[in-house]
């Protein structure tokens, strides 16, 4: 290729983004005019046209402020962006506070004028105050419902895993409860006949009330139904669920929604050599429910990482003696720490600096100065991230319960406590009856769903002191701690009732499923592994015995 013929290619490049500039330049002059046309007629408008004017406003401005400053106007893209997040406070404030509406429509006509800063936005109006919850462990759990034996059913099932469950058949009286007691969590029927508002239309509007919104399932005929999954997840829905419901599938979101809510706070190590404004990253992440520590020589990394086992570790790029990119490569040496996300924080704008610091050894590049807010949402989402992973390896992916050699592992450690403290344990192996013919008779998902039943039913029944894992298939290990057989046995007997009495769902047609225990009680003649043979005996004596119940397998001190 000629040389000369080379050099052309980023002329002409160069040609036509200026053309392209030119374009954006002529348009705006042609959209900023309207914009603030617009604007005008929000004043005389009625509540409904004025949510469509503000809805059509925020995504000119929406668009204008992602396009804006890739032309060239940034302080207009500034601008737009301003006016764009102030236009969707109108729409959650239902357009109830004119005076603050005037000073939007006057920024808005302003901008329509010349590209000049934008007004401060309104201050949001005030949510409805937050009510008190349960302080007891158990999880209350709100249904609406309106036909009765659907919910009533749906509040029994609930009850068996051990939730406190209340059905309410129209909206006035989950209103009034709501009032009196907030819940846990909410289930609501989607259409809900007979009410002049559909179910999902008062979840909206009950969303708006409450300062923090609350986990929210919904029922649905529809459930392919795009419009329905539509209204649902803008009404704050975490899961969507056919009728007639699958409700041990429908426990299992439960379970997951609340799992996710009661986790231990996050952990972030921050290595920056300002000192001050470490402090005040690790005040506004404190501030926010986290666990934090600085890292104020790098030469310490090692200490803090095997002490502190962080989730996030912050790290400034450019520090005397050791860089942040040479510390993130010392940390990625360790196969053991590659899973902790490492977000760099540098006034460095410059984007090669950037991508380079992120190739060597990093996952994020934040640039300062970084908002409070900003800050938070980083780290969180990192950390939130990183712990699903940790968890996912640690754990059974199908039932979050822990795996085989780790429940083996507490077995061990509860014997020794045991016998140390003079306390009597139990260890408890469980296995569902004739699971081979679930799988056989209504596929492998519909056996996936009644093991996560099952684990769920466990996790709920059990207590926290507790361990339980997944120890092999359709077969469950449970620790149970200052607890003789006698007791696990009352226990476990319990667990066996509630888990015959689900109903599971397969191919429109239903059917429930039984399990068998065995119990052995700590002694000082067994050890971990003895101890889980003797409770495995005990549970094919009782698969032996016709199945759906519980033995208690002999101690080795009365055969002695």
């Amino acid at each position: 290729m000629d040389k000369h013929e080379g050099s052309a290619v980023p002329q002409a490049l160069q040609q036509h983004l200026q053309q392209l500039g030119q374009q954006f330049s002529e348009r705006l002059n042609q959209e900023l005019p309207q914009l603030a046309q617009q604007a005008g007629q929000l004043l005389d408008a009625n509540e409904t046209e004025r949510k469509r004017l503000l809805q059509e406003l925020r995504h000119q401005l929406h668009r204008l402020a992602g396009s804006a400053g890739t032309f060239g106007f940034s302080q207009l893209g500034q601008q737009a962006r301003d006016l764009e997040q102030h236009a969707e406070r109108w729409m959650e404030r239902l357009l109830r506070q004119q005076q603050s509406l005037n000073e939007f429509v006057a920024a808005l006509q302003v901008l329509g004028e010349q590209p000049v800063s934008a007004g401060p936005p309104a201050e949001p109006a005030g949510k409805a105050r937050k009510l008190p919850r349960q302080e007891d462990d158990s999880r209350t759990i709100y249904i609406l419902e309106g036909e009765a034996a659907v919910g009533e059913n749906m509040r029994q099932t609930l009850s068996n895993f051990g939730y406190r469950a209340e059905h309410f058949n129209s909206i006035a009286s989950l209103d009034t409860a709501l009032q009196q007691q907030l819940p846990d969590a909410l289930i609501i029927d989607a259409k809900l006949p007979g009410e002049a508002s559909c179910g999902l239309d008062y979840a909206h509007q009950l969303r708006d009330r409450l300062d923090e919104p609350l986990p929210l399932l919904v029922l649905t005929d529809q459930q392919d139904d795009f419009a329905t999954q539509l209204h649902a997840v803008r009404a704050g829905a975490m899961g969507l669920f056919s009728k007639p419901v699958d409700i041990p599938q429908l426990e299992s979101r439960l379970e997951r929604c609340f799992s996710q809510q009661s986790g231990e706070p996050y952990r972030v190590l921050i290595a920056d050599d300002d000192h001050d404004l470490a402090s005040r990253y690790s005040l506004v992440l404190r501030d926010a429910g986290m666990l934090v520590e600085i890292l104020s020589e790098p030469a310490r990394i090692f200490a803090h990482l095997r002490d502190f086992n962080p989730e996030v570790v912050l790290l400034d790029v450019n520090m005397p003696h050791c860089t942040g990119p040479e510390l993130a490569q010392i940390i990625r040496c360790n196969d053991d720490w590659l899973r902790i996300p490492i977000i760099y924080l540098s006034a460095e704008t410059d984007i090669g600096k950037q991508m380079n610091a992120l190739i060597k050894a990093g996952d994020d590049f934040v640039t300062k100065p970084i908002s409070d807010n900003a800050l938070v949402a980083t780290v969180f989402s990192r950390a939130q991230r990183a712990r699903l992973l940790s968890d996912a390896l640690a754990r059974d992916s199908l039932t979050g319960l822990l795996k085989h050699a780790d429940i083996k592992e507490q077995v061990a450690i509860e014997l020794e406590r045991a016998l140390r403290s003079g306390d009597r344990a139990s260890v408890v192996m469980l296995d569902i009856d004739h699971f081979k013919r679930v799988n056989d008779e209504h596929g492998h998902a519909a056996g996936d769903n009644v093991i996560r039943a099952l684990a769920n039913l466990l996790r709920q029944r059990l207590r926290r002191v507790d361990s339980l894992g997944r120890y092999g298939g359709e077969e469950f290990l449970a620790v149970l701690p200052d607890c003789t057989p006698e007791q696990a046995r009352l226990i476990v007997d319990e667990i066996r009732q509630r888990f015959a009495e689900l109903r599971f769902i397969a191919d429109g047609g239903e059917f429930s499923v039984t399990l068998s225990a065995g119990i052995a009680g700590t002694d000082v003649n067994s050890d971990a592994e003895q101890l889980r043979e003797r409770a495995d005996k005990a549970l094919y004596a009782a698969k032996h015995s016709g199945r759906n119940q519980v033995q208690i397998a002999a101690s080795e001190e009365h055969r002695g």
